[in-house]
């Protein structure tokens, strides 16, 4: 509901040490816009880190922040966490605190990427909806099954919103405009940064039949794909997913050689091992498992592929695939196609 009031919505931005900075930016700049074309301050916000000072983003660009203790007894409406990899090793008393502290005194917390890890793992997201980015589902309702997750962009409502990151963000606080000061301002904002269409609650992270360069892909590679990546834990033979799809084996292998540069096979191992890697570098399950969740009945088997894959084994990638780095990518050693 759009406020009534001339009262500004006050904001705190807490960021953590290598949190995604477009993330980040896209979601400040549309109340930043939404102030400047009305004149007056409808939103106000602080950027905060648990200690303060420059925080480094994933991108190698930082930001300063304050301290968290400089806003202990701050009163605020609403306070979000942007986070990106292993948002676990962030998670400090004073963090913890001050979110319950803010809890406590009635405002609405939110995270973008992958800040619903910190408010889930301060039991602030019990029997809620939330979501993170899509690469860190698995992690997510691995270690939080107590909380809701969600695959859309963003949730919004009540007093816990969280959004999935990306340019997502911007979508994000743009409907945080619409519903604390109405369509038009939020309409205004969408205009003045060229963001031409706001998706809106309820929109999937990733729609399968759109690709944001458009549709290249024949049908049935989309269908091949989409039934590899429903049978991830137990793998389908690839002459089964032949027989669904309708075609031959001989066509499939040449479709997928024109258009995914791999053959069928390869390509359904690495997207099994993609999602080894997250539950590797994400969670603490024994690798045993992780193998076993990502299709590989013989940890030794698991093993020598995800060296071939990752240039190294899992049980040193659950080190050091937790510590990130300035410019990394996921999967950190993809090889060429």
């Amino acid at each position: 509901m759009a406020k009534t009031d001339a009262s500004p919505t006050r904001l705190v931005l807490i960021v953590t040490p290598h949190f995604n900075m477009a993330a980040t930016a896209g979601f400040i700049d549309p109340f930043r816009a939404a102030n400047y074309l009305d004149g007056t301050a409808h939103f106000t916000w602080d950027i905060a880190s648990a200690t303060g000072g420059a925080c480094l983003a994933s991108n190698g660009m930082s930001i300063d922040t304050l301290p968290l203790a400089d806003l202990r007894g701050a009163a605020r409406d609403m306070v979000i966490v942007s986070s990106s990899w292993t948002p676990e090793a962030h998670f400090v008393p004073q963090l913890s605190s001050a979110l319950w502290r803010w809890a406590r005194g009635g405002a609405t917390l939110g995270g973008i990427d992958t800040g619903a890890f910190l408010l889930a793992q301060a039991g602030l997201l019990d029997g809620r909806r939330a979501t993170v980015h899509y690469e860190h589902m698995d992690s997510f309702a691995e270690r939080f099954p107590e909380c809701i997750l969600s695959e859309d962009l963003y949730v919004l409502g009540g007093d816990r919103i969280s959004c999935a990151g990306g340019a997502a963000s911007m979508d994000f606080a743009l409907q945080i405009i619409r519903m604390a000061r109405g369509d038009a301002a939020a309409n205004g904002a969408a205009r003045y940064l060229f963001h031409g269409a706001v998706r809106p609650p309820g929109t999937a992270q990733n729609d399968a039949p759109v690709e944001p360069l458009g549709n290249t892909a024949p049908g049935a590679v989309k269908r091949a794909i989409a039934l590899m990546e429903k049978h991830l834990e137990t793998p389908l033979p690839i002459a089964q997913i032949c027989a669904e799809v309708g075609i031959s084996h001989r066509q499939l292998n040449r479709l997928f050689a024109a258009h995914v540069r791999k053959t069928p096979a390869l390509y359904y191992r690495d997207i099994r091992l993609d999602r080894a890697r997250g539950l590797v570098t994400q969670t603490d399950l024994p690798l045993s498992q992780v193998a076993l969740a990502s299709g590989f009945a013989s940890q030794v088997h698991f093993s020598r592929a995800y060296r071939a894959r990752f240039a190294l084994p899992p049980s040193a990638d659950r080190v050091e695939g937790r510590v990130p780095f300035e410019f990394r990518a996921w999967p950190m050693y993809r090889k060429g196609s």
